[in-house]
């Protein structure tokens, strides 16, 4: 079956909906939510992807996910068999459902693993590297993760799900995040308790201590829940959003490949390969001589400090 990417006419709606947004805050007196510069940086990087995109799309729509939906899935006396001996997955609606369910499992696992991984963390700080919390943001897009994104999803036609299906459910995927960067959209109530919602989206871009490496879900909230990732707004602190460290810059040259430049600073200066491996696959702030902190180290001591002196604001060692 033939489908088209649901991005096609998410592309324009994108577009639409960043003027709205943009327009609505400069007529309700809130100009801190866009800055022009930062806003043509995210443009630019959300150009780039959608042009990189479909180009790696097919690559890997047919080299990677038909390759390997074809090699796992032979056709056996005309029916195509999952290597695990049962008839591979067709088009029926509950299999759509449950593709789609496979799609934000993956994302998950996906979305974490760049916030844990450094060399990854390199690729997708990108997307948290802006000040702002807005649609402008959600379009501020790695080029590099494009790169290696499909491989993490490389199981799904393995076991039997049909390649375009796949594709659309990652498409899905990404309409449902991108309208999860707006602070005009209140706590939703009941949905809250398994929707990944436009609050929980906020704690994921804050850069708050309490907040890092949190929600890292697609359209489900479930499996943060699950895996010890999920974290409710807090109406009591003010929020500040971006990365610990920012590449103080609009360019976008810069915005995309600084923390590949920091990773290559700390691997010389190191002697040790185990040090030198750690720097690039370790969690993002590891050092060999605890110059700089995990999230998790930073989240122990501010733990600390809050049962020890809550009054005192916490000093971020990094």
């Amino acid at each position: 079956m033939d489908f088209t990417n649901p991005l096609v006419y998410g592309v324009p709606v994108f577009i639409a909906f960043i003027l709205l947004e943009l327009a609505y805050s400069k007529t309700h007196d809130d100009d801190q939510l866009y800055n022009w510069k930062d806003l043509a940086a995210s443009s630019f990087m959300g150009i780039g992807s959608a042009i990189l995109g479909p180009l790696f799309k097919v690559a890997f729509a047919i080299l990677l996910f038909e390759g390997t939906y074809e090699l796992f899935n032979p056709v056996v006396d005309g029916v195509r068999t999952n290597f695990l001996g049962y008839e591979s997955f067709g088009y029926a609606w509950y299999v759509w459902i449950i593709c789609q369910l496979a799609d934000d499992f993956t994302y998950y696992w996906f979305h974490r693993a760049n916030h844990e991984v450094r060399i990854l963390w390199a690729a997708h700080i990108v997307h948290h590297s802006s000040d702002n919390f807005n649609l402008g943001t959600a379009i501020r897009n790695g080029w590099f993760t494009i790169l290696y994104k499909p491989f993490f999803y490389i199981w799904m036609p393995a076991i039997g799900f049909p390649p375009e299906m796949v594709l659309v459910c990652l498409g899905i995927e990404a309409l449902w995040q991108f309208q999860l960067h707006t602070v005009y959209v209140p706590k939703l109530g009941f949905i809250e308790k398994f929707m990944n919602t436009h609050t929980m989206h906020q704690v994921h871009h804050a850069q708050n201590v309490e907040y890092l490496d949190k929600n890292h879900g697609g359209f489900l909230n479930i499996f943060d829940k699950m895996f010890g990732t999920w974290k409710e707004l807090d109406d009591n602190i003010d929020v500040k959003y971006g990365v610990i460290h920012a590449p103080e810059s609009y360019n976008p040259v810069v915005i995309l490949t600084h923390e590949f430049k920091d990773i290559w600073n700390d691997v010389k200066k190191s002697k040790k390969l185990s040090h030198k491996l750690m720097y690039i696959f370790g969690p993002p702030g590891w050092s060999h001589d605890g110059s700089t902190l995990t999230v998790k180290q930073q989240q122990r001591l501010f733990k600390k400090q809050k049962e020890s002196t809550p009054e005192l604001a916490y000093q971020r060692p990094n």
